[in-house]
């Protein structure tokens, strides 16, 4: 059996003893029991030995390749590492889970970086591990995989984000190396496009590991100088490559600066085939630089034969118009209202002419029967008026005030009244009567010999008049001068 890298003694202490020598291998190998009086070690004491041992005799960091498993994510990475012999138990804590840039699974070939301890809780072996990289090529794509998923869960990716490009742009910035075949392709398929486009190019390292930060510090420079300047989009690019000579657009650090741009960005990484962050992130993806100077830059020559598709179609529409307006005018001119515009108003005419004289004979009518009605109703009042009552013989009385006087016990002896007839007025007094209360023969005035006429009530209505009789001897007539007459039915 190998030897182990530490003593199996027990540690010095009080009232024990260490041997001078070290027992060989052939006493080692034997199978001696522990002398009785030796003290017995505890776990803690044990444990620590092995902690000692481990630190004097192994490297302090070292690294290890083996096959993941067991995989768990609690906040903490624990997991195993394994070959076709042994297995490790490893844990990688969060700080340092965070900087490995994937996501671990069962499977996968890995080379950890760490120390070798114990878990003096449990008492295992653990390897305590601090960093962690992918085995061969597949390393790398295991990076791109992880950053692109974070990136997406953040936003990075969402076509909403995404700025349109200009329509005629005045000027363009071009992002890439002064010497890569890139460049050119561009130069070259812009001036034959649109010549009147100004290209501004921002000379950057395309490749290796200053690289990244050249580009975004080149990104950060034109979005923020770029509209005073005049810059009215940006060209990302550069030639094809294997994935560690385009790494470089696959940086957190490039990502972040397309991100917060303020200028629309065309990125053409690579070939057709190459995908990176940056192109993702970009507002416009091309496959070659080519296809990017004319995915931003208008062709000249297309749009020139554009105006000319318009013009003639605008031509021929104006054309058209023009042929159906005149139909349409043609038309209208053989109407019959424009041809004989008086055969089409004297209908109308006739008919206003027949209800102007229908109206006029309405009229008249209603005139005709409205004065045989007032006539009709003046003979009526003529033979019911009071006049008429009057000339027949009858006569209504009134007393000093002027009110009709419809009962005898209106009136009282000595009392002044008028009576009217039918040709003039006569006053005359009340005398005593047969009745208590009634008014007796009126009186009146001296010299008249014609007999007394008692007063007699009327009605409001039709004035009740009573035969008119000569007056008494004492009654004297007295023929007042012509005056209005008081309302009878007053």
């Amino acid at each position: 059996m190998a030897r182990l890298p530490f003593h199996t003694d027990p540690p010095a202490g009080p009232g024990s003893t260490r041997p001078d020598t070290a027992p060989s291998d052939s006493a080692a190998s034997a199978a001696a029991p522990p002398a009785r009086n030796e003290p017995a070690l505890t776990v803690s004491d044990v444990t620590r030995l092995v902690k000692m041992a481990l630190n004097q005799h192994l490297p302090r960091r070292m690294r290890i390749v083996g096959e993941v498993s067991n995989f768990s994510d609690r906040t903490h990475w624990f997991f195993s590492l394994k070959d076709e012999q042994a297995t490790l138990r490893c844990v990688c804590f969060a700080t340092a889970a965070r900087k490995v840039g994937f996501r671990l699974q069962d499977g996968l070939q890995v080379v950890a970086t760490g120390r070798i301890d114990i878990y003096e809780a449990q008492g295992s072996v653990q390897f305590y591990v601090d960093g962690i990289e992918p085995v061969g090529a597949g390393a790398l794509e295991l990076r791109l995989k992880a950053l692109m998923e974070e990136l997406r869960r953040e936003g990075y990716f969402e076509a909403i984000r995404k700025k349109p490009l200009p329509v005629f742009p005045q000027k363009v910035a071009i992002v890439t190396s002064r010497s890569g075949a890139a460049l050119q392709d561009v130069l070259h398929t812009a001036t034959r496009r649109w010549p009147g486009c100004r290209l501004h190019l921002m000379d950057v390292r395309v490749q290796g590991e200053s690289a990244a930060p050249e580009i975004a510090a080149a990104i950060d420079r034109l979005s923020r100088f770029g509209p005073r300047l005049g810059i009215d989009a940006i060209i990302l690019t550069r030639g094809g490559g294997s994935i560690e000579d385009l790494w470089a657009f696959n940086e957190r650090l490039v990502a972040d600066a397309l991100f917060r741009c303020t200028l629309p960005v065309v990125a053409a990484i690579g070939h057709e085939t190459d995908t990176t962050i940056a192109e993702l992130v970009a507002d416009v993806r091309c496959a070659t630089p080519t296809q990017a100077a004319m995915t931003l830059i208008p062709d000249a020559q297309a749009l020139r034969r554009q105006v000319d598709q318009l013009q003639s179609r605008l031509g021929f529409a104006l054309r058209r118009e023009w042929q159906q307006a005149r139909s349409r005018l043609e038309a209208v001119s053989r109407h019959p209202f424009f041809r004989r515009p008086q055969a089409l108003l004297e209908p109308p005419r006739q008919r206003l002419e027949q209800a102007a004289t229908a109206l006029q004979e309405a009229l008249q009518r209603r005139l005709r029967q409205a004065q045989d009605r007032l006539q009709a109703l003046q003979r009526h009042l003529a033979a019911v008026g009071p006049q008429s009552v009057l000339a027949r013989g009858y006569s209504v009385t009134f007393d000093g005030e002027g009110r009709i006087v419809r009962a005898a016990s209106q009136v009282q002896p000595g009392q002044r009244i008028e009576t009217l007839t039918a040709d003039g007025r006569f006053a005359s007094t009340v005398e005593g009567g047969d009745e208590p209360g009634s008014a007796g023969d009126a009186t009146a005035q001296p010299g008249d010999d014609q007999p007394t006429t008692p007063p007699t009530p009327t009605s409001a209505q039709t004035p009740a008049a009573t035969p008119r009789r000569a007056p008494s001897r004492r009654s004297r007539q007295a023929q007042g001068p012509d005056r209005p007459q008081p309302g009878l039915f007053d």
